[in-house]
């Protein structure tokens, strides 16, 4: 399945649920994507947050859901 990166940072992501030191996320267009705790430092991570600010993350989840077919 292929992913278009540009239809998930359109909108908002919206915080789903936390699990195993991850914040989980929702884009607008429905893609599911970790946050990992570790990565936010001291910084305020809101229950929803604009696509753009979480591109890094949604990248890194597409790149996975491909490799694995």
């Amino acid at each position: 399945m292929k992913y278009d990166i540009k239809e998930h940072v359109k909108g908002e992501a919206t915080f789903a649920y936390y699990r195993a030191g991850e914040l989980w996320y929702r884009s607008a267009a429905g893609l599911l994507f970790p946050v990992p705790v570790s990565d936010i430092g001291d910084a305020t991570f809101n229950s929803t947050e604009k696509g753009m600010l979480m591109m890094r993350y949604m990248r890194k989840q597409i790149a996975a859901l491909e490799a694995a077919g």
